[in-house]
Parts: structure tokens; sequence; C-alpha cells
């Protein structure tokens, strides 16, 4: 995805017609160059349709992120924040993370519409297209230390919930310790990095990655359920309007982690919990399995599975948790390039 393919991409957003000659004089390029730009759009798995006489079309209309437009829906909240949208980025996570050791401030949110390596949690690969996804991340700075940041991943997934909620989803559920789920298919990842002293302050970038309409080739390159707010929502919402309710609500979430922990947060994050009171398995860095019952989290975060040898303690880390007879081997995290 080079500029002239963006450049093209924004042109065609609306899903009207549009000729190759029109769209070569005003990008200043040759129609071969349109051609080979558009081209790259059916790489990407955007239909773009070609009619003699007509020109060039998108099968559907785009909604594609712009700034004004998102700052425009935040409102009275939009001076909380410092917004930058960026047609691609090797990683919004990445990128911000290198900006946190200076002085960038808390509220600083980088959006991609394209990621070259976006990443869910453990580096697994996170595969999008333009307009498929959200994906952005959001620097927030904490007086307190690391250590105090334990369970912030999970009230992350209440603040996604919640915005959910608010477009109209209201059986989403929420999968420790970052996972948003949707009958069965993933919709929403989370991916937390952080920097700091143990005792303080310390920053933190939160990477979240949405499927607002997935289209069959990219799901065809994934392999595992997924899900996306199209079919969950009944049409795809402007994803400039789903940005602004998700930092609105993230806002909100986060001063009150600041204030008290995850431990207000619990008994909501405990009634979307998708795997409460079923077996599971737990999968360990060593290959080990841990089989039990989810009894929910405790108030710092950590999973509380009932074993044969009685309740154990699990943070995050590098287990993975799946359903008692879930498919094992390898999973990618699912569309919108996280982070």
């Amino acid at each position: 995805m080079n500029a002239l393919t963006f450049q093209a991409l924004r042109m065609l957003a609306d899903g009207e017609f549009r000729s190759g000659e029109a769209m070569a004089r005003s990008l200043g390029v040759s129609r071969a160059s349109v051609w080979n730009a558009l081209h790259a759009l059916d790489a990407l798995g955007l239909d773009v349709f070609r009619v003699r006489g007509r020109g060039y079309r998108l099968a559907e209309p785009l909604s594609l992120l712009d700034r004004t437009a998102v700052e425009r829906q935040l409102g009275a909240h939009a001076p909380r924040f410092a917004l930058e949208v960026l047609d691609s980025a090797e990683s919004t996570n990445t990128l911000l993370m290198r900006r946190a050791a200076g002085s960038t401030p808390g509220g600083s949110v980088i959006a991609a519409e394209w990621q070259t390596h976006g990443r869910g949690r453990r580096g697994r690969p996170w595969h999008s297209t333009p307009g498929a996804a959200l994906t952005f991340s959001l620097l927030w700075r904490f007086q307190q230390g690391v250590g105090f940041l334990v369970g912030l991943s999970l009230a992350v997934g209440v603040a996604v919930a919640r915005t959910l909620t608010a477009l109209g989803v209201d059986d989403a559920g929420l999968k420790w310790p970052n996972d948003v789920l949707w009958r069965g298919g993933k919709l929403a990842g989370i991916l937390i990095e952080m920097q700091g002293d143990t005792l303080g302050p310390s920053a933190v970038v939160i990477g979240v990655g949405l499927n607002c309409r997935l289209p069959d080739a990219l799901r065809e390159r994934i392999d595992q359920p997924v899900a996306d707010l199209a079919t969950a929502c009944g049409a795809a919402p402007d994803r400039n309007r789903v940005l602004a309710l998700l930092l609105i609500e993230l806002e909100r979430v986060l001063n009150e982690f600041a204030r008290s922990g995850f431990a207000p947060l619990r008994d909501e994050w405990q009634h979307r919990h998708i795997y409460q009171g079923k077996a599971v398995e737990l999968a360990l860095p060593d290959g080990g399995v841990v089989s039990g019952t989810a009894e929910g989290v405790a108030e710092d975060g950590a999973l509380l599975l009932a074993t044969r040898t009685g309740q154990q303690r699990f943070h995050s880390g590098e287990v993975s948790l799946r359903g008692s007879g879930e498919a094992k081997g390898e999973r990618r995290d699912a569309a919108g390039g996280r982070a």
C-alpha cells in the first residue's frame, strides 16, 4: 500500500463511480498509474468494479478514518486527546511506545488504516485490510508503578464491551485476559505494553483492534472463528464514531483504574466472562496444560481456576485460555492489525 493507492482509495470510498481519466487528472498521474494503484486494492481483498464508459467504484462504500470527524464525535472530550490518523504504520503500538519514552503526553492516540506489522498478544500476527477494522493505540500515564497496572487489560476489556453495548451489541463477551468475542467469534483484541519504574510513574500504550467489516478474502486467512460489527450490529457503523465512543469510555475506565485499580470493575468483567463457571484448559509456556473450572478473577485480575488440587491463580504472562474441548494448535489474532 503506497501513498497513491491510499489516495485512490479515498477517492472511491463513497462507493460512486470515478473515471480513470478524472482520477488520473486529479492525482496528477497517468491512467496506467491509477490502474496499478487500484490493482493493489484487489490484492488486499477490496473489490473494485470496472465498467467501460463509467470507470471504477468499490463494491461497497468504506468508512475511512478522518481526524476532524473523530474530534467532532468526541465533542467536549476532544481536548483530552491528541489524535493522529495515519494511512499506514508499521505498528501503532510500536510507534507510540517509542514516543512514550520522551515527553509525549498521556491521551495521545495513533490510529492507522493499514499496519504492515500489526501484532497481537505474544507476538502473533494480526491481519487486516483498509476499512475492515479499527486499529489504534492510546498512551496513558499513571503516577503509580508498573506493579499497580496488573489487571489493566481486563479493565480495557470492560471499556470495549461498554462501547459495544452503546452500539447495540448486547451479547459481546470477554475472554481472559484480552479478547472480546461475539457468538464464539473474536470481535476485538487488546494489547497492553508498558514502561516505567516499580514505584512510578509509568506509561502504558493500549492497543485495540476491532473488526468492523471483514471481507471473505480476509476471513480465509484467519485460522480461528471471527466476528465483525457489520454482522453484530446489522450494518457497519461509522468507524469515526466508534473510535470516539471507545476513547470516551476508555477515559472513564482509566481514570477509575488510576483511583482504585481493577477491583471496582471486577464484578462487571465477570458478568461478561464467557467461561465463567465453565470447564477450561490453560496452556502453559512449558507446554503443560492445567484443567479446571473458571471461577472468575481476583481483584488484581488473576484468573481463578478450581482444580483437583484446589484453587490456583494465574496471571496473563504467556498462558493461553480455551474452553475444554476447543481445538488446540497455533492461533493467529484476527483481522484489525492490532497495535
